[in-house]
C-alpha cells in the first residue's frame, strides 16, 4: 500500500472569517470567561473581549489602518496581544507576527520586508527594551508611521481614537490576515501567508481532537507569537468557547503550575522541555494539577518516560501530540485522545481532518510504499497562501500539486499514523548508511546518567561523517563518558550508528518556540 492518506471527517470546514466565529461564540456564551491574565488578575469574559476586540478595531480604522495593510505585534504574551489578533483580524489588517527574541537587525529586515504600518509593542521584558530598539531602526522603516506600546500611555490615546461609525471593508475568509516568520537556518527568515480559512480551521480542529468544549480552561505558557499559541491555543479555545488562561509573559515553569492551580485549567500547552521543567520542579508534587485532563505536547519528539509521568502525574490522561509547521497553520498530524502510550511517543499521529498526507521518495516525488522512509508533504486548506512576496521560495516549498515540502524525513505505518524519522537536512550519511538522529537519541534516553540527548553528524574524512552525540547528564558531577556510551550502546545499535565522540553540555541551543537548534550545534562541533 503506498503512503498517502486523508482526514476523513463528518464535520465540515468552517466558512467564517475570525471575526465572525468569534462573534457566534460570544452569542453562544456571553457570560463564559474567554481570557485570564494570572499576572495582572485581569479577566474578560466573552461578551466584554468581543466589546474590547472592537472597541480596538474600530480605532484601528480611525488611524487610518484598511483592509490588507500590515500591522506589527512585537511583544511577549500578554492580553493586549490576544485583542491585537482578533480586531486586526476584524477588520481585514495583516497582523505581523515578530519573536520577541529578534534584535534590531531582525526586526528592520522582517518591519521593511513585510511593509509594516503600525507596529504594537512590549516596552521591556527582562533585558529587551523594545522601544529603544524601535527608535534605533525607524529611521530605515520608511513605512512604519506609529508605534504603540502594551502597558503605555500610546496604547490608551490609541484606543481613545474608536469612533463608533467606524465599519470595516467586506471581508473574505480566504484573505490574508496573517504573516509569521519562519526561523530559518540559512539567510534571513521568510515570511508564510495565512488566511483566516487556513488558521480558524486548523485551530478549530486541533480542539475538536482533544474534545474542547465551552467548559475547558487552557493554559498557554507557549509563545502567542508562534502558530502553537496563537493557532492550536487561542484559536482552539475561542472557537469552542474555551477560556484562554496566560499563566506568565514568557515560560516560567512555576508560574504555570501555579496558574492550571489557580484557573482549574483542563488543558496544558508545551514543548518537551517545558513539561520536563515542570516535572523537575522541587515542590511539583505540592501542586494541584487534578483538574487538567488534556494538553498539546509539539514541536518535538517526546521520550516515553516523559510521556509516562505527564499522563500519570499530571493527570493528562488523553494529552495530545502535534506535528506542523508554520507554512500549514500549522497543523497536520495528531494523535487523539484515545490512542495508546506507543502511538503518543512513537508517531506524530495520524491526518487531522480534511488534510491529506503523502510520503515521497524526495529524489523523484514518486509516493512510497508505506513503512519507507521518504519526504513528508502536506496538502489541504491549510497550506499557506505563500511566503509574502517571495514567489520563487514558495514555488520551491510548495509544488504545482499544492502539495506543501516539509523537508522531514517521515514514514507511514500500516494504520496510517506516521513516524518522524528527522529532517532531511539532519540525517547523517555515514560510508553510504544513512542514520537518523531521532532513533539514536530514543535509544540513549535510556542511559541512567543522561537527561536529554542529540545527536548529531560531525564530518569524518574516510566515512564522510560521523556520530556525535551530545548529552546534559542527570548529575552534573557525574557525567557519562564515550566508553561507558559505546558499551551501553554495544550489541544493541548497529556498530556504524554508535557515536564515536561525545560532548556534555550543561544546554542545547534553543529557539524561542523550544526546538533544539542542531545547525548551532553543528556549526560548533562539526569543525
Amino acid at each position: 500500500m503506498n503512503s498517502y492518506t486523508h482526514g476523513v471527517s463528518a464535520t465540515p470546514l468552517l466558512g467564517d472569517t475570525i471575526g465572525a466565529n468569534l462573534d457566534r461564540t460570544a452569542a453562544a456564551w456571553p457570560d463564559r470567561e474567554a481570557l485570564v491574565d494570572v499576572p495582572s488578575g485581569r479577566r474578560w469574559t466573552y461578551a466584554e473581549f468581543a466589546a474590547d476586540v472592537d472597541t480596538l478595531a474600530r480605532a484601528l480604522l480611525a488611524s487610518g489602518v484598511a483592509k490588507g495593510d500590515r500591522v506589527g505585534v512585537w511583544a511577549v504574551n500578554c492580553p493586549e496581544w490576544v485583542l491585537v489578533q482578533y480586531a486586526t483580524a476584524r477588520i481585514g489588517a495583516i497582523m505581523v507576527n515578530i519573536n520577541p527574541a529578534y534584535r534590531t537587525h531582525e526586526v528592520e529586515y522582517v518591519l521593511k520586508q513585510s511593509g509594516v504600518s503600525l507596529l504594537f509593542a512590549s516596552l521591556s521584558h527582562k533585558t529587551s527594551d523594545y522601544q529603544a530598539m524601535v527608535e534605533q531602526v525607524r529611521g530605515d522603516c520608511p513605512l512604519l508611521r506609529e508605534a504603540v506600546y502594551f502597558g503605555d500611555p500610546s496604547w490608551e490615546a490609541l484606543l481613545g481614537r474608536a469612533t463608533p461609525d467606524a465599519r470595516p471593508e467586506e471581508l473574505s475568509c480566504d484573505d490574508p490576515i496573517n504573516i509569521q516568520y519562519t526561523s530559518g537556518t540559512t539567510g534571513f527568515p521568510k515570511g508564510a501567508t495565512l488566511s483566516h480559512h487556513n488558521i480558524l480551521n486548523n485551530g478549530y480542529f486541533v480542539g475538536e481532537s482533544i474534545g474542547y468544549g465551552e467548559g475547558d480552561r487552557v493554559c498557554v505558557p507557549v509563545p502567542f507569537y508562534h502558530c502553537f499559541g496563537m493557532v492550536m491555543g487561542n484559536l482552539a479555545a475561542t472557537s469552542h468557547g474555551a477560556c484562554i488562561v496566560i499563566p506568565a509573559p514568557s515560560f516560567d515553569p512555576k508560574a504555570t503550575l501555579e496558574a492550571v492551580q489557580q484557573e482549574r485549567c483542563t488543558s496544558l500547552y508545551g514543548v518537551p522541555t517545558m513539561f520536563i521543567a515542570e516535572l523537575n520542579l522541587p515542590d511539583f508534587a505540592s501542586y494541584d494539577l487534578s483538574s487538567l485532563r488534556t494538553g498539546i505536547m509539539a514541536g518535538s519528539p517526546c521520550p516515553v518516560e516523559v510521556m509516562k509521568r505527564v499522563v500519570a502525574e499530571m493527570h493528562m490522561a488523553e494529552v495530545s501530540i502535534c506535528y506542523g509547521m508554520t507554512e500549514t497553520s500549522p497543523v497536520s498530524l495528531q494523535t487523539r485522545m484515545d490512542d495508546d502510550l506507543e502511538h503518543r511517543t512513537g508517531t506524530v499521529g495520524r491526518a487531522l481532518p480534511h488534510i491529506e498526507v503523502k510520503i515521497v521518495d524526495p529524489a523523484t516525488g514518486v509516493t512510497r510504499p508505506r513503512g519507507t522512509a521518504g519526504e513528508l508533504c502536506t496538502r489541504g486548506y491549510s497550506v499557506m497562501l505563500g511566503y509574502w512576496n517571495e514567489p520563487e521560495k514558495t514555488a520551491e516549498a510548495v509544488d504545482a500539486g499544492r502539495w506543501m515540502h516539509t523537508g522531514d524525513l517521515a514514514l507511514m505505518r500500516d494504520d496510517g499514523y506516521v513516524e518522524i524519522v528527522g529532517r532531511i537536512k539532519d540525517m547523517i550519511i555515514r560510508g553510504g548508511e544513512n542514520i537518523y538522529p531521532r532513533e539514536i537519541e530514543e535509544f540513549l534516553y535510556g542511559h541512567p546518567k543522561i537527561a536529554d540527548v542529540q545527536v548529531i553528524g560531525v564530518p569524518h574524512e574516510h566515512y564522510g561523517e560521523e556520530v556525535l552525540a551530545c548529552v546534559i547528564p542527570r548529575d552534573p558531577a557525574d557525567p557519562p563518558t564515550l566508553d561507558e556510551l559505546r558499551a551501553y550502546c554495544d550489541g544493541r545499535l548497529a556498530h556504524y550508528k554508535i557515536p564515536t565522540g561525545l560532548r556534555v553540555l550543561d544546554t542545547f541551543p534553543m529557539t524561542v518556540s523550544g526546538k533544539v537548534r542542531k545547525v548551532e550545534l553543528r556549526e560548533r562541533y562539526g569543525a
